[in-house]
């Protein structure tokens, strides 16, 4: 059973991403960049694995769309290169072919979503709902994170503490950090 989903603010938030469609140069409506492009305001197409893997690298989008069949390298193959360069990066494999080693291969390199054509409407949004769920989920991890370069002998001082404790380093400089600024 489908929630309602708003498709004015599932649009609002899919235009803010910047999205990469890879795929099989083709006329036909079932094109993947056909079914969506009407929810992105900033979508790159390619139609082999070298153009995608170039310009992967300049833009680094927040969700790539990837067909199986491909002229060259197929879609599991380029998402194993992406997932190389960024384990974290949104993949949606989208193919016509429910070969179960092909979707087996997918799982395997780790795409976050499988997708079988043709695409309905239905399909699309639920997709697109679930892309933003998780490119929501994502930033918001990514925003908790954060990187600080300790001298050495503090380094080991709180990775020594962090140890005893059974907590990390990150809430041993955090707890610092607090009690310097109180």
């Amino acid at each position: 059973m489908q929630k309602n989903i708003d498709l004015v603010q599932l649009t609002q938030q899919t235009k803010k991403l910047t999205v990469m469609v890879a795929e099989e140069k083709n006329t036909e409506s079932e094109s993947i960049s056909s079914s969506i492009k009407s929810f992105f305001s900033n979508m790159h197409t390619c139609y082999n694995a070298a153009d995608a893997l170039e310009i992967y690298s300049r833009i680094k989008p927040d969700v790539i769309f990837v067909d199986i069949i491909m002229d060259g390298i197929d879609g599991i193959e380029l998402s194993r290169k992406i997932r190389e360069q960024n384990p974290s990066q949104i993949i949606i494999v989208i193919s016509a072919s429910n070969d179960i080693k092909k979707i087996t291969e997918s799982i395997e390199v780790g795409v976050n979503s499988f997708v079988q054509k043709p695409l309905d409407t239905n399909k699309i949004i639920e997709l697109l709902n679930n892309v933003v769920s998780m490119v929501a989920k994502k930033k918001k991890i990514e925003t908790k994170t954060f990187s600080i370069s300790l001298p050495l002998d503090l380094y080991e001082e709180v990775n020594d503490n962090a140890k005893a404790e059974s907590i990390s380093k990150n809430a041993v400089i955090i707890r610092a950090l607090r009690s310097f600024y109180q």
